[in-house]
């Protein structure tokens, strides 16, 4: 028979679409598996085979699970809000509410056309009024408890695009920040911004990372953004002056060995403390700052700084020590000041030789350059002979009781910045009155939407372009006049609480957040026990998720704390000249041609077969072709007489399958599940023949990956009328996993002679004796004496002779 995918494929997604066979159903007597995909932005180019590996692995799990008797979550949604809509609206004079929309329709029709099996009644875009309605209404509760504040705060501004950028959209450039979108300049800015004050759960979010099955390096670097550090805060004061400064260290015992100080560019207090001699050099220094981003001045070996020509005083020795102002400090990390001591810090050491300051040790060791281990203490007064720990306590001691200091903690989260400067996203729901008093809007007047402008261009004057929708900026609001906020929310506003949506939307629309249906039905089905998606999102949208979540926990909307049972990063596809896909080098794969000359099955095969999920993996038209001669030889296979009873031959084989792929989808190792697939698929060929038992369940094993083809063999090959995707996951028996026969190795004095085929778990004098009756075993112990007889049950058979 000819296997004509084109049609197969067609036929049946037109039939679970039109069907809804992947619909949801609220069963309570099934146990609940969730599975969700990071939803992608609708961008114009569409997706690519990138995208897909991830949502294959996630339709593979879902599909495997369903048949395993669980009530599957499987939905699909759009990040629709955000910079890059706006910008290409910009550069096409494109309405992106139109396109945005246009794009969806397209990414839709390819994810159906990938064989996905999706809810589709979920579907939504964070950009659907009757979603972000619930975006802002979170935001309001996050104001009411004091979560959303309005502050003044120093922001990445970038005049090209006309708002604020987070660190992960900028670049450095030949020492210059840039937008990684478009490559304009950005610079450090004061400016008044909503702030989410995500580090009120810093400590949370630490210690619940402890009870997560993610990526351990994951984990990691979450941690390491949160940053946590335990240590002292110590006041100094500044010499021949009233001013003084609070400075945070996690090494308060190595205060003896504090040589000076350092002060971020941002402080203060620095034009208080610099002499008239220095001002010049200071003020330049403080304006090349500002090219810099926190990361490149964090990263930077060069050190660079410059001395204020005062001086502070050390509290515990009363020295006088410098005090330096240097980009290396951090104004948002501690108190934006250090006590340098860089004989036990390789920062501070590093800067130290550089500027020719004074090191000088405090701790024993034998160390070249900084030493930062755990020693014993000299040169230190009143914590000489102490080791690390005990000296960090006596000096906080110390400290609290001469009021100069206390045990405190720090942290590099920073609150989230969470106004931008555009048009298209979450309007705020805010009015300010003539005094700049706020008014958030009542729950009946969301959601506030966007009104439509045909100038959507940054304002210039720090606005957005809603500052110039005069007839939506104006109002009278409960008798008072009133201003609209300008900005929008971020593009990650929509994504922290999608994954809640998909569990409240249904055909006619949303179920409201705050109801008790809706709290029933989050109690069933969070957390998510699958989440698949980049690394690209390690930090950011995981971590805003995950403080949402518990905001939502506290207010008594959910019982969860956390948002993702489980998490899996796959990696990422190369071209086939194994670097990066991009328009630039010409190296990506469209899906949509894919469909066309191989088909959708051979796809999802390919790319699941092409190594381990999370690694990256070269492109290969070689390896995409292999997968459709395996799907023509499993349509071939079932020309081959189908018995009604099983085949004995195949029955440790199938059973052996079923085990190791049952196994492997488990772990979403589906690499090697499809390698045993195609083991049994050859056992059958070698026969020629197959019980009808054994023929369905290795379609049913097949079937996560390769449906089409599967589902077109049950229905018109072995005439079945349930589907596939319903049915009952195949199980093993243990009895026909033993096998009846074993290869044994011979070996003389450690050198293989022979191998033997013998029945399983033969006994040893058995195995030893036909050992020795092989021609090339005897003729290489004759004339020898046989010292002994290793036997290794099943495995060897090794020979000593001299």
């Amino acid at each position: 028979m000819f296997y004509n995918f084109k049609d197969i494929e067609k036929k049946w997604q037109s039939y679970w679409y039109e069907q809804k066979l992947f619909k949801t159903q609220e069963d309570r007597l099934k146990e609940k598996f969730y599975v969700l995909d990071m939803f992608p932005y609708p961008s114009a180019s569409g997706l690519h085979v990138g995208h897909l590996e991830g949502y294959t692995a996630t339709d593979i799990t879902s599909r495997f699970k369903r048949m395993q008797g669980y009530n599957v979550l499987h939905p699909m949604g759009w990040d629709a809000f955000g910079l890059p809509a706006e910008q290409y609206a910009l550069s096409t004079g494109k309405d992106p509410r139109e396109f945005t929309y246009q794009n969806i329709v397209h990414f839709k029709k390819q994810i159906i056309e990938s064989g996905k099996g999706i809810d589709w009644d979920r579907e939504f875009a964070t950009a659907d009024s009757n979603y972000f309605k619930w975006t802002q209404w979170i935001f309001k509760k996050m104001y009411e408890h004091g979560l959303a504040v309005l502050k003044d705060v120093e922001v990445n501004w970038c005049e090209g695009l006309g708002t604020v950028l987070a660190n992960d959209e900028i670049e450095l450039i030949d020492g210059r920040m840039v937008s990684e979108r478009g490559n304009y300049p950005v610079v450090k800015k004061a400016m008044r911004q909503w702030v989410l004050r995500i580090t009120a759960y810093a400590d949370r979010l630490l210690e619940d990372l402890e009870e997560l099955d993610w990526p351990e390096y994951l984990k990691e670097m979450q941690r390491n953004w949160i940053g946590k550090s335990n240590g002292a805060m110590m006041t100094f004061s500044v010499d021949e002056s009233d001013e003084s400064f609070e400075v945070f260290t996690t090494r308060p015992d190595t205060i003896y060995g504090a040589t000076y100080c350092v002060l971020a560019p941002e402080h203060p207090l620095i034009l208080k403390v610099t002499t008239e001699d220095e001002l010049s050099e200071v003020k330049k220094y403080i304006d090349a700052t500002k090219q810099k981003n926190d990361m490149d001045r964090a990263m930077d070996k060069s050190k660079t700084g410059v001395f204020s020509g005062s001086y502070a005083i050390n509290p515990l020795n009363h020295k006088r020590v410098p005090i330096w102002i240097a980009d290396y400090v951090l104004p948002h990390y501690g108190t934006g000041a250090v006590m340098a001591v860089p004989a036990h810090d390789e920062r501070d050491f590093e800067f130290a030789q550089i500027h020719g300051l004074d090191i000088v040790e405090v701790v024993q060791s034998d160390a070249e350059g900084a030493f930062t281990g755990d020693g014993k203490h000299f040169n230190s007064g009143i914590i000489d002979g102490l080791f690390n720990e005990a000296a960090k306590a006596k000096i906080i001691d110390y400290l609290e009781k001469t009021k100069q200091g206390y045990a405190h903690n720090t942290y590099k989260l920073r609150d989230w910045v969470f106004s931008r400067q555009r048009y298209w996203g979450e309007p705020f729901p805010v009015i300010y009155d003539e005094d700049d008093n706020i008014y958030i809007l009542e729950d009946d007047e969301l959601p506030l939407e966007l009104p439509k402008l045909k100038n959507i261009r940054p304002s210039g004057t720090g606005e957005s372009p809603l500052a110039n929708a005069h007839d939506w900026l104006h109002v009278d609001y409960k008798g008072i006049k009133g201003r609209r906020d300008t900005n929008t929310m971020p593009q990650l506003a929509g994504s922290s609480w999608y994954f809640i949506g998909y569990i409240l939307k249904h055909h006619l629309g949303m179920i409201p957040l705050d109801t008790e249906e809706a709290k029933k039905l989050l109690d069933k089905w969070l957390p998510v026990d699958l989440y698949v998606g980049g690394t690209e999102h390690a930090v950011g949208h995981l971590l805003y998720s995950r403080f949402w979540t518990k905001f939502l926990h506290d207010i008594g909307l959910l019982s969860v704390v956390e948002p993702f049972k489980k998490l899996f990063n796959q990696g990422m596809i190369l071209g086939s000249d194994h670097s990066k896909m991009s328009k630039s080098k010409g190296n990506g794969v469209n899906p949509d041609e894919i469909f066309e000359s191989h088909g959708a099955d051979a796809l999802r095969l390919y790319e699941m077969f092409m190594g381990p999920l999370d690694a990256d993996k070269p492109w290969s038209e070689e390896g995409l072709n292999g997968a459709k001669k395996f799907l023509e030889r499993v349509w071939r296979l079932f020309d081959f007489p189908i018995e009604q009873d099983e085949v004995q031959e195949l029955r440790q084989s199938y059973h052996q399958t079923v085990k190791k792929v049952t196994e492997d989808y488990e772990k979403l190792a589906f690499n090697t599940a499809i390698s045993q697939m195609m083991i049994f698929v050859n056992d059958v060929y070698k026969l020629q023949t197959i019980g009808k038992d054994q023929a369905r369940g290795l379609l049913k094993l097949l079937n996560p990956i390769c449906p089409h083809l599967t589902e077109e063999i049950n229905q018109s090959i072995l005439k079945q009328n349930e589907e596939l995707i319903y049915s009952e996951w195949p199980t093993y028996d243990e009895r026909y996993l033993i096998q009846d026969e074993v290869e044994i190795v011979v070996q003389v004095n450690g050198k293989l002679r022979a191998r033997f085929t013998a029945k399983t778990d033969m006994d040893p004098e058995s195995a030893k004796k036909m050992a020795l009756e092989i021609p090339n075993v005897s003729k290489h112990v004759e004339g020898l004496t046989i010292r002994k007889i290793v036997h290794i049950p099943n495995k060897l058979v090794n020979i000593v002779a001299n």
